[in-house]
């Protein structure tokens, strides 16, 4: 294996983790696994949207309420609980928290599907999204250790393809579990309460996460790295009023970065409503969507944002170390003009192919994103300003995507078959107008990261 090339982070002597080295295959492994729990725990996120017409009518939810389970009781454990958290990802070893957070959100999801009544799931959606909560932090932590600055974009290109490969293993894997329970003898089931296709679904997609909980238990943790700026002069992880601190003394490229990607998120989180979409305006099947929609996935995802994890780092170690910030600009565009546009569409097709290139201006934003914030982000709150990170864009995700589309549908528009104009009005007001902000927010970030670079 040759030698990573010179990084602006050494290893450092000292601290709250003292790893042995490990080799760089050893890292793809770890990143491996996070990757595969990365799906997991989107997929078990997202489910919801896809069971969401059966189950609506069973438990007789309206589109407000499922908004709710699908927006706000995820978010309010999967935001706050990962400031605790991100301070724990800091100080401790990394596996344990991931390992612990795997078997809740999985045990939480099949509770989901035994659930009796709107209280009951809440509860099960907050539980969800508190085990969720760990992942990213940790997998940021752990990958930033474990690979150069210069080889990590495609480290964490690959970790977030999990959102594009979850969603299409959640569309194919969901209709065929549906497919299979509708025809099913459930009896089985009985003593558990389960006796709907939609309940199998949500047991069927929890239980595999406990499993790779305890395989986390046997990962091995990296030594921490130094970064050139320190935020606490090499004396160890950050306080959260530390970090608090240096988050606010450099406000504009930390928070403009975040905001940026909010405006991806806020649309990524209205998928839950794609089946519903296609079914009331188009005339496609909640099926038959999930099944064209995860075919393309499977494709497009991983190979769209592998890509671009390359480029960003083929262009840093020829020196343009502001690529990250570039993808990311310009895959907001991408993603905000396409999905103003699809559901306008007079056309099913019309509408599935311009919805691809959201996809596209989706993976763009990921890979670019967080590798954008980890570049200006010292080590030693790294955890810590990761969790505020993904605290911000998931609570202005799940809160504007899920459930604005039912509010603008019930609301404004008066009928459920609209929920089209809904569908385009959030990236419209939301994204297209941050997107209008981020040549300002450049500027303040290429001036930050220049602290950075050796």
């Amino acid at each position: 294996m040759t030698d990573a090339p010179k990084s602006n982070e050494a290893q450092s002597p000292s601290g709250p983790d003292k790893g042995e080295h490990l080799s760089e295959s050893y890292g793809w492994y770890v990143v491996v696994l996070l990757t595969v729990a990365y799906i997991f725990s989107y997929i078990d996120r997202i489910v919801l949207g896809l069971v969401l017409e059966p189950m609506k009518a069973d438990l007789g939810l309206s589109d407000t309420n499922m908004g709710l389970l699908g927006g706000a009781a995820f978010a309010i454990f999967y935001a706050t609980m990962g400031i605790p958290l991100g301070w724990l990802v800091d100080r401790k070893p990394r596996k344990f928290i991931v390992a612990l957070g795997a078997i809740l959100w999985s045990v939480a999801t099949m509770a989901t599907g035994i659930a009796r009544g709107f209280a009951q799931l809440f509860v099960a959606r907050m539980a969800v999204g508190f085990g969720e909560a760990a992942l990213s932090p940790s997998a940021m932590s752990l990958i930033s250790d474990l690979f150069a600055p210069e080889r990590r974009a495609k480290a964490i290109a690959f970790y977030s393809m999990a959102l594009g490969v979850g969603s299409a293993i959640a569309y194919l894997v969901v209709g065929a579990i549906l497919d299979y329970a509708e025809t099913a003898d459930l009896s089985y089931l009985a003593f558990i309460g389960v006796d709907k296709p939609w309940q199998v679904v949500f047991l069927a997609v929890g239980f595999p996460g406990i499993l790779l909980g305890l395989v986390f238990l046997t990962v091995k943790e990296p030594p921490r790295k130094q970064t050139k700026l320190s935020a606490t002069g090499g004396k160890g992880a950050a306080t959260f009023r530390q970090t608090l601190g240096y988050i606010w003394g450099h406000k504009l490229p930390l928070l403009g970065i975040t905001v940026m990607v909010s405006g991806m998120t806020a649309i990524a989180y209205t998928s839950m409503w794609l089946p519903p979409l296609f079914e009331r305006t188009w005339g496609w099947s909640a099926s038959t969507f999930s099944n064209y929609n995860g075919s393309v996935l499977l494709i497009l995802a991983p190979t769209s944002i592998l890509f671009w994890g390359w480029v960003i780092d083929h262009f840093n170690q020829k020196g343009r170390h502001d690529m990250p910030f570039v993808i990311t600009q310009a895959g907001l565009g991408v993603l905000v003009v396409s999905s103003v546009i699809f559901p306008l569409m007079p056309d099913v097709w019309t509408a599935f192919i311009i919805s691809q290139f959201a996809n596209v201006g989706f993976t763009m934003v990921t890979a670019g994103g967080i590798t954008a914030l980890l570049a200006i982000l010292p080590s030693e709150l790294r955890g810590q300003a990761v969790a505020l990170y993904y605290m911000f864009i998931s609570m202005t995700g799940l809160l504007i995507g899920p459930s604005v589309v039912p509010l603008f549908t019930d609301f404004l528009f008066g009928d459920e078959s609209l929920i089209r104009y809904s569908m385009s009005l959030v990236p419209l007001l939301y994204s297209g107008t941050i997107l209008l902000f981020s040549g300002f927010i450049g500027r303040a970030y290429r001036s930050e990261l220049a602290k950075f670079i050796d």
